[in-house]
């Protein structure tokens, strides 16, 4: 299904002349004037009603009233217009749009059979994220890399990282106290280390490690990977294949450079673990137990259980790392914001936990604030603001509404979160909104949301929400967060602001990060050491 259109990407590229606008004024004219009969004829064939939606121009349709900076405020206002389910289109690319989460859940979940594809993605290839399953269609390759990646992320084998996802949090803390203004480097690290340990067994420290700028680098690609610039590139994919010299091919150079980047961080590290375990002292992790599977397989070709080792080792990393410390900075900047919150939390940890160690998995059950505010730190600033786009293998009605074959189904868990009928003062961080009167969770799980729909949920749900965990629970135990102050010893207030593309994170904002009384580097080692011992 997706050959066809893969090809578009490298047509070969002749030198388009004046004399060639010349010759051919009549076809150029009577382009546009097809592209809208077409579309025309095709609703009259149908005879169906599309969702409502925003008027569009002919031809380009809406891609004129997007925000490209934040597409999910946009929808959100579309939704509140034509409601939860709306419909949009750019150029030929037709756009359903989903607001609500129950909405969501009939569709990409009920109906999983049909929404389980992706749209195609014309930067996968050019940007050099080909191998990443989250953006695979739907098929063979994608179910064998996904089950690849479950094998070692699932909620039970996700447990036997829990002793190393405390090491990492206890580095960070060290890291914490010695340079606490490199909080945004910090944060990187424990999440990258985690999940270089959990895929490869390497272990990183810092960002002198040479693995780090690899990565860095490497995950500039995602910002590229959003629905609305994949629109663009597939009704024009020439615009990858202009001459440099030609005005506008910035993107043709920064293709070229996010597909070296990626390469290297798919490469470099899998080499690393391909090495040890070629020696013999790899240690247990996603990619050795791949391998060590290998010989007993007996089913799937060596060149297909290769690729795909490769593909969800890189899935794994990708999804671990980017979000993980998202989701951290976003606590950080919580506290900052909300002092009172930090207060209760506090209070909770050292009534449950005491000031003698820090918190461990075992405190969890007893912790329901400290649960409360990693729930809170997804829902308040979504790192996925639209998740990964969906696509409808088959014509369908929801509703009577008629969805298109092929339609990019978007949810927007933006506009779930803050959903003012399910949470009041979105825009507010307050964790007492999965807290019943008892202060107890009101729900065994946080809302499955944040971690997408059907059979295109996050499968490393599990080690992400205990990575959160241990960093939140144990930052909580040791830091005091507030904002920075000016010469004269005041506030210094700002406005947060965002990075955008697939993932969204806060940028480098100013605060003080400093111990909590009492702490400095020798009670933080002998908690350290007490904790290892509970």
């Amino acid at each position: 299904m997706h050959i066809g259109r893969q090809a578009l990407l490298h047509p070969p590229f002749s030198s388009l002349t004046m004399s060639w606008f010349e010759d051919n004024r009549l076809l150029l004219l009577l382009l546009p004037i097809s592209f809208v009969s077409i579309g025309l004829l095709r609703r009259l064939l149908t005879n169906r009603s599309l969702p409502p939606g925003p008027p569009g121009l002919p031809l380009i349709g809406n891609v004129l009233s997007l925000d490209p900076a934040e597409p999910w405020k946009t929808y959100a206002k579309w939704g509140a217009k034509y409601g939860d389910i709306f419909y949009y289109r750019i150029f030929s690319q037709e756009v359903v749009v989903i607001n609500s989460e129950e909405i969501a859940k009939d569709l990409l979940e009920r109906r999983s059979s049909n929404y389980s594809d992706r749209p195609f993605f014309p930067v996968r290839i050019p940007f050099g994220w080909a191998n990443h399953f989250g953006w695979m269609p739907y098929g063979s390759e994608w179910r064998l890399a996904r089950r690849f990646f479950l094998q070692s992320f699932h909620a039970e084998a996700a447990l036997s990282f829990r002793p190393m996802q405390l090491r990492k949090t206890h580095t960070l803390l060290q890291s914490l106290l010695a340079t606490p203004e490199s909080y945004f480097d910090h944060l990187a690290i424990f999440a990258g280390s985690i999940i270089m340990a959990a895929n490869y067994d390497y272990d990183m420290k810092s960002t002198d490690d040479p693995m780090f700028p690899i990565i860095e680098r490497g995950l500039v690609g995602l910002q590229y990977l959003t629905p609305e610039t994949t629109l663009v590139l597939d009704a024009f994919p020439f615009l990858l294949r202009l001459p440099g010299w030609f005005p506008g091919t910035d993107l043709k150079r920064k293709a070229a450079l996010s597909s070296e980047y990626a390469s290297r961080m798919i490469e470099t590290p899998l080499s690393y673990a391909l090495e040890k375990i070629n020696t013999g002292t790899a240690a247990p992790c996603l990619t050795s137990d791949l391998m060590n599977r290998k010989k007993s397989d007996g089913v799937t070709p060596e060149a297909d259980y290769d690729l795909a080792v490769k593909q969800a080792s890189w899935s794994a990393f990708v999804g671990g790392a980017e979000t993980t410390s998202s989701a951290l900075l976003n606590f950080i900047l919580a506290m900052v914001l909300f002092p009172n919150v930090q207060k209760r939390a506090r209070a909770e940890i050292e009534a449950v936990v005491g000031v003698d160690r820090l918190p461990t998995f075992g405190d969890q059950p007893a912790l329901p604030y400290i649960e409360a505010v990693v729930r809170e730190c997804l829902r308040w600033a979504p790192v996925l603001p639209l998740g990964v786009a969906h696509a409808a293998i088959n014509s369908d009605v929801y509703e009577g509404y008629h969805i298109p074959r092929g339609a990019t189904v978007i949810a927007n868990l933006w506009a779930m979160a803050y959903d003012e009928a399910v949470y009041p003062n979105p825009a507010e961080f307050r964790p007492e909104r999965f807290l019943d009167v008892h202060g107890q969770l009101i729900s065994a799980e946080g809302p499955s949301y944040p971690f997408g729909f059907g059979r295109r949920t996050c499968p490393g749900r599990s080690t992400g929400e205990a990575s959160i965990w241990a960093g939140v629970a144990s930052l909580v135990a040791v830091f005091e967060f507030s904002k920075a102050k000016d010469a004269h010893g005041d506030d210094v207030d700002f406005e947060p602001s965002y990075t955008s593309g697939v993932t969204r994170h806060p940028n480098p904002f100013p605060c003080c990060i400093r111990p909590r009384s009492g702490v400095d580097a020798g009670v933080l080692e002998r908690l350290i050491a007490n904790s290892a011992m509970v």
